[in-house]
């Protein structure tokens, strides 16, 4: 509730002045009334005045005369300073400082050399113009006896062909009237080119100040003042790192004649940006300047995201990588593993096709003998991009699958019937079996160390998905020992240890994906381990040196600097089986997209390239044994499976039955069942049809069991 004003008044009946007394009342408060009558004139003119200072079309009209002046007013200066350039050493001198400044002493003695050529040239200039009036005026009377000489000659023999003598004069009479029109036409011509003469010359510095954008930021238009699409000049790279708030770079800068173009090396497009090499001038670090990045970004109208810094191999050299606005939130188009349906894999010689680096061309990793690992925040794109991999590696035949997905929602279902074994699920129970799957693995790499030198293995991927999961696993075993964790006990730690230290010369890898690694879900001997390693979007730079390592992160890999879900599919690679330019420790790929669907129709090409895959879904463990209906279950439906084959899927089905077999165990079980393998395009099977008839004639009093 407002409060209540005393308002002095008086009665409404015309009073005398001596009876007209002084009446108090209490009104409510109300807004004051409009004043009565027209309102002032300097009223009516200062709004009026407001709000032509505030139109939108009073300051378009503001900014366009103001920037069309300057454009005129600065355009003489640069015509004067290039015409001062071109008459003087200053360029010369400039380019001396620059280079000076930049600790470049041969580039500085090259310059000053111009200079001095330079003044010598203009000096016997300046001497020639001492002669020249002499010599012009010789040049003229010499000139001009000549003239009135051949036009003499011209005229006799005219008289002498026409018969008049009067025709001797005729050349002469001719040049003068010609000379007198010259000079009438100048007198015509002349007041007029007075008149105009200036505007031309104001146009022609309009144009040239125009074209340099010479005007204050305010006074351009919107499109340009916004930066959006804005083209990557030296000058604007130049002021970029100059207003980066580094003290030393912005005083050598101001320094250097050339106002610091001498430090950056050609702009070079790359891909859907532009490339170009910064080197600091001495007493700046590279570190001062990949530690600004955002500040770099905005100086250059650019997003953070959108520019990157690496480290070349040249000393105190920056590589800036700046992208066209908005062209890295747009699509990479389909993997060349969908729209190409004939392509197969090499495990050996090819390459995976993975994505597009930053340049846009083809960014393909080779698998062959490599540990790999990917890393980076839930949802970012983690598992598609380890998936794409083992997609590509499908297609050759030759490659054996065990897959442990420990997220469990299907996003590796389509492995079934191809991979030898499938365990997926989140629960302690899964990472049991992923666990065992995993020391299985190490069984088999024993088996294949121990073999005859020369001998020659198919490629075993071991891969797990989630793998955080099964490091912070809480669960033990009966010998309490724990599955998770990262000591010396640890089953799971302990044996992707095994695969990493020896895994390799006999081609049995490990494959890893993780979420937000720290040192309690992703060991540092483990992620020591990959030989590739790849990060996708992260949170802290400390995440990001546990992902790819400390060099990567020191020569500029930053994926903790990547957006959360708009940045979805884009990691930062550091591996030798993908290339990375020169001098730069890692690479920034933005992955292909495989959907579910065409990831099925793959693997259905991918399966349609086997003799037939039985795929485990549990390991089991410390039961009977029938060898001989084992070794039936993982032939499956092929007609014959090689006999390493055969052991291997023996050795992944029961670690602690089939894992110390060789080919004579195998051998020994089937030539007393009747079933002895035999060799078939050089290399020994065994047959489904042989195994089959023996399992159906032999005694059924289980006499051919075992543990």
């Amino acid at each position: 509730m407002s409060e209540n004003v005393v308002h002095l008044h008086k009665p409404t009946d015309p009073p005398t002045p001596e009876t007209a007394p002084t009446v108090l009342t209490v009104v409510p408060d109300a807004p004051p009334a409009p004043p009565a009558g027209p309102v002032p004139l300097w009223v009516r003119s200062g709004r009026a005045v407001k709000r032509a200072a505030t139109s939108e079309r009073t300051v378009t009209t503001v900014r366009a005369a103001a920037r069309h002046g300057l454009y005129t007013f600065n355009g003489g200066r640069i015509v004067a300073k290039r015409t001062w350039d071109g008459r003087t050493g200053a360029r010369y001198e400039r380019m001396i400082r620059a280079a000076e400044a930049a600790g470049n002493l041969e580039a500085a003695e090259e310059w000053e050399e111009r200079l001095q050529r330079f003044r010598a040239a203009r000096h016997h200039r300046r001497m020639d113009l001492l002669h020249s009036p002499v010599d012009a005026a010789k040049g003229a009377a010499v000139g001009a006896g000549m003239s009135v000489g051949v036009l003499v000659a011209l005229g006799v023999a005219m008289a002498v062909n026409t018969g008049r003598p009067g025709d001797v004069i005729t050349p002469l009479t001719a040049t003068v009237d010609f000379i007198v029109l010259l000079i009438r036409i100048v007198q015509v011509v002349w007041g007029p080119a007075l008149t105009i003469g200036p505007f031309l010359a104001l146009l022609a510095l309009w144009s040239v100040g125009r074209k340099q954008q010479a005007a204050p930021t305010w006074a351009l238009p919107a499109n340009v003042r916004s930066g959006e699409g804005e083209p990557i000049t030296p000058s604007i790279v130049v002021k970029a790192l100059r207003d980066l708030g580094v003290p030393a770079l912005r005083n050598a800068i101001k320094e250097m004649g050339d106002a610091g173009a001498s430090m950056l090396g050609p702009i070079t497009i790359a891909g859907c940006g532009v490339e170009v090499d910064v080197t600091l001038p001495s007493g700046v670090s590279t570190v001062e300047v990949q530690q600004r990045r955002r500040k770099l970004a905005e100086n250059l109208t650019r997003h953070e995201h959108e520019v990157f810094i690496t480290i070349p191999q040249a000393a105190r050299t920056v590589r800036l990588w700046i992208a066209d606005s908005g062209a890295l939130d747009e699509p990479i188009g389909p993997s060349p593993l969908v729209t190409d349906e004939t392509m197969t894999a090499d495990y050996a010689k090819g390459k995976a096709p993975w994505g597009q680096d930053l340049r846009g061309d083809a960014a393909t990793l080779s698998l062959y003998q490599r540990h790999l690992l990917i890393t980076g925040l839930s949802n970012q794109g983690k598992t598609v991009a380890l998936r794409s991999l083992a997609l590509w590696l499908a297609l050759d035949r030759s490659v054996q699958f065990l897959v442990g997905d420990l997220k469990g929602v299907g996003d590796w279902a389509m492995f079934d019937g191809l991979a030898s074994a499938l365990i997926q699920g989140p629960t302690d129970e899964h990472v049991i079996q992923v666990t065992e799957m995993v020391e299985g693995a190490v069984t088999e790499m024993n088996r294949r160390i121990q073999a005859p030198p020369g001998t020659v293995f198919p490629p075993l991927i071991v891969l797990v998905d989630e793998a955080q999961v099964a490091f912070m696993c809480p669960a033990k075993d009966e010998d309490k020992r724990p599955y998770g964790g990262s000591k010396a006990n640890s089953r799971y730690f302990m044996a992707v240890r095994k695969i990493h230290n020896q895994g390799r010369a006999v081609n049995v890898l490990m494959w890893q994906g993780t979420q937000d690694p720290t040192n309690e879900n992703l060991p540092k001997l483990v992620r020591e381990g990959a030989h590739t390693r790849a990060s996708l979007a992260l949170g802290t730079e400390s995440q990001a040196r546990m992902a790819l390592g400390d060099k990567a992160v020191d020569g500029g890999a930053a994926p903790n600097l990547l957006r959360p879900g708009l940045d979805r599919g884009t990691l930062v690679v550091a591996s030798d089986g993908i290339t990375i330019p020169a001098g730069q420790s890692s690479i920034t790929v933005r992955t292909h997209y495989i959907d579910d669907d065409a990831a099925k129709a793959l693997t259905d090409r991918a399966r349609a390239l086997r003799d037939g895959v039985t795929t485990l879904h549990t390991i089991e463990r410390g039961e009977q044994r029938d060898p001989l209906a084992d070794i039936a279950a993982v032939i499956g439906d092929a007609p014959r499976v090689r006999t390493k084959d055969v052991l291997a899927r023996l050795a992944t089905q029961n670690r602690d039955a089939y894992g110390g077999w060789s080919f004579i165990d195998l051998k020994r079980v089937l030539d007393d069942a009747g079933a002895e393998p035999y060799k078939s395009d050089g290399v020994m099977v065994v047959s489904r049809d042989r195994v089959a008839r023996a399992l159906a004639g032999r005694d059924t009093d289980g006499s051919a069991s075992t543990d």
